[in-house]
């Protein structure tokens, strides 16, 4: 099945459902022109290039400003009333459309000279009433529409959910049209892989760090298994290992400046993962409470972002809320003493 067909086998007579078919279309034909300039690579000239700031501290690569100028033009083809992205210091207001799309047209761009796989991350919301584009994004993540991501690496999938479960689809380089190639995918319950970046352990909460020390312990330590620890620095790669074999991603705050409250966008970047993650049989949180209840109050709004598993989040959960209740542990050597026996 292509996508067009599953697509038009969901279209009923809801102008607003019509809308954010045609939408997810127009983001479709706009990432695989994205996929074939990253196939290209050098080829299409130094991509990795500097070329300046969004206004949040990234620094913006050529490949970016590329990408989010190319999804507008797209875009503008479809009921589109506005648009938040990652590249835009604020909204942009496209028409008298029905949604509202939230994006980062390029998430994990800081890879794309190691030839990391980088993907396109989006959120259709319905537009507001009064036809205001950023009270369109201030909405919950249980409002949205749609949400999805093109993963380009060695193979271009792109992974949607319509509020329908999660489905995959792959590009066909030869016709490119993107085809079903796994419905209704679901996330493992349980896991033994866990992704975060254990450079920046001082900096963590007592929780966190607690739930990370067990997982290192292994079959020695309290939890009594070995864990895996992944970490590929690409979000939409880090949520395509988690949907394809299971397993936990932790972006947390921590005592960093700037990272008190977590360091990705919710709009663009929690809010559709979040989606796609339930609609997988997952669970997305912020640390204290789910991704999708948060009333957003800014268009960059960050926050902190631990999804995956459903028996590990709930874990995880617990050892935010009192890292002392899981296991008694000896303040230097957990759950041992100095004598191992």
């Amino acid at each position: 099945m292509t996508l067009d067909a599953y697509l038009a086998a969901g279209e009923t007579n809801d102008p607003r459902k019509s809308a954010t078919v045609a939408t997810i279309r127009a983001m479709a034909d706009g990432c695989i022109d994205i996929a074939r300039r990253i196939a290209r690579g050098p080829l299409e000239g130094d991509l990795a290039a500097a070329v300046g700031d969004e206004g949040g501290g990234d620094v913006q690569k050529e490949l970016d400003v590329w990408s989010n100028n190319h999804l507008i033009e797209a875009l503008k083809k479809a009921p589109v009333g506005g648009i938040a992205s990652e590249e835009l210091k604020e909204s942009l207001k496209l028409g008298e459309g029905l949604v509202a799309v939230a994006m980062d047209p390029l998430d994990g761009s800081s890879n794309i000279d190691t030839n990391v796989p980088v993907g396109t991350i989006f959120s259709i919301m319905p537009m507001s009433e009064t036809g205001d584009v950023d009270a369109a994004f201030m909405q919950p993540g249980t409002m949205q529409l749609a949400a999805g991501y093109v993963i380009y690496g060695p193979q271009t999938t792109l992974v949607l959910t319509v509020g329908q479960g999660t489905q995959k689809f792959t590009l066909d380089p030869q016709t490119q049209t993107f085809y079903l190639t796994e419905p209704d995918v679901t996330i493992k319950p349980t896991s033994n892989e866990y992704a975060i970046n254990a450079s920046n352990y001082r900096h963590w909460s007592d929780g966190i760090r607690s739930y990370i020390d067990d997982c290192i312990a292994g079959e020695e330590g309290p939890r009594g298994a070995n864990v895996n620890m992944r970490w590929i620095a690409s979000l939409v790669a880090e949520f395509h290992r988690i949907v394809t074999r299971g397993g936990v991603f932790l972006y947390p705050g921590d005592a960093r400046e700037g990272y008190e409250r977590g360091r990705l966008r919710l709009i663009y970047e929690a809010n559709p993962i979040a989606f796609l993650t339930e609609q997988a049989g997952g669970k997305a949180i912020n640390g204290q409470q789910r991704v999708l209840d948060v009333v957003p109050t800014a268009i960059h709004q960050r926050t902190p972002l631990i999804f995956g598993s459903t028996e590990e989040i709930e874990r995880i959960a617990r050892y935010k809320a009192d890292p002392n209740t899981i296991f008694e542990r000896s303040p230097l050597f957990g759950r041992r003493g100095l004598l191992r026996t």
